[in-house]
């Protein structure tokens, strides 16, 4: 067992924006880590609601670092946090979801002497508003070690955001966030990736993430624009349009039912050498009244 003050020092960074149903779930998950050298730092990002009321309540009864700022987004935000906070390891955290207690101690113990590891990720419980377990559509994966070819060319499956925990000399090695990027943790785990780091993700299931009706991932324009753009900074990878290709696809598919004037845009800027019979099932629904 190593003593508290051998461990390393683990900087948790939320970024709070308009989640006030849930942030007083995410930061308790936060205080009740069983890893006992800790710090953690909490901004609210410009909220409307009474996110900033609540933080402030359980600030005053815990004392952690806690920022108010205007909007400024969550890649700006999280750098911010992170030129401040003093962990060699940094986790963001949503503040929507919820850290299982061992979370923390468990990634830990598993980068303990592997300096190569970048980013340590695990698994994760889908839960409603409410916070009831969702069904998981594949359960039981093992360990798995991704370097930058299988994350961008997608040959095995990525890091759960609400997993991720950075070394930082990672972090700083390729600049931090991109604030120009929206959807943040693609392109962080990308640079990482490709400045050679490993991002090894563990078979534990270590965080709760929030299915509701705000979560990033429904806002497929800002997700198609980001994850393009993410795209785009590897575009002298000689698979970089096969990769741009694949997504169009999937999202094409997505779209094609809910969302028909975004399918079509994304219809005509795939090439019809890419088409496929995932393309052929998007243009079926986009005929569907």
């Amino acid at each position: 067992m190593i003593e508290v003050d051998q461990q390393p020092l683990v900087s948790v960074v939320i970024s709070s924006y308009n989640h006030a149903p849930y942030i007083e779930a995410s930061i308790e998950s936060v205080l009740a880590q069983s890893y006992a050298n800790l710090e953690l730092l909490v901004v609210d990002d410009g909220s409307s609601d009474d996110s900033v009321e609540r933080i402030r309540t359980l600030q005053a009864k815990h004392g952690f670092d806690f920022v108010v700022q205007e909007n400024k987004g969550l890649a700006a935000t999280l750098n911010d946090c992170i030129a401040r906070s003093h962990g060699s390891l940094i986790a963001p955290f949503g503040s929507d979801d919820i850290m299982c207690p061992e979370r923390i101690a468990i990634q830990v113990a598993y980068l303990q002497g592997k300096p190569e590891v970048g980013i340590c990720a695990g698994n994760i419980q889908p839960i409603d508003a409410k916070g009831a377990a969702l069904p998981q559509r594949e359960r039981g994966r093992g360990l798995r070690r991704l370097d930058f070819e299988d994350l961008f060319c997608a040959k095995k499956v990525g890091a759960p955001a609400p997993t991720l925990l950075f070394r930082r000399e990672a972090l700083e090695a390729v600049g931090g966030f991109d604030p120009s990027i929206r959807l943040e943790d693609l392109l962080i785990e990308l640079k990482i990736a490709r400045a050679g780091y490993f991002i090894d993700v563990l078979p534990d299931v270590l965080a709760q993430y929030r299915v509701h009706e705000t979560n990033t991932y429904k806002n497929r324009r800002m997700m198609v624009d980001a994850v393009l753009s993410t795209y785009g900074h590897f575009a002298d990878h000689p698979d970089y349009p096969k990769v741009c290709a694949a997504f169009i696809n999937s999202m094409l598919l997505k779209c094609a039912r809910d969302d028909k004037p975004l399918a079509r845009e994304l219809l005509a800027q795939l090439p019809m050498k890419y088409r496929n019979l995932k393309t052929a099932r998007a243009i079926f629904r986009l005929m569907m009244p």
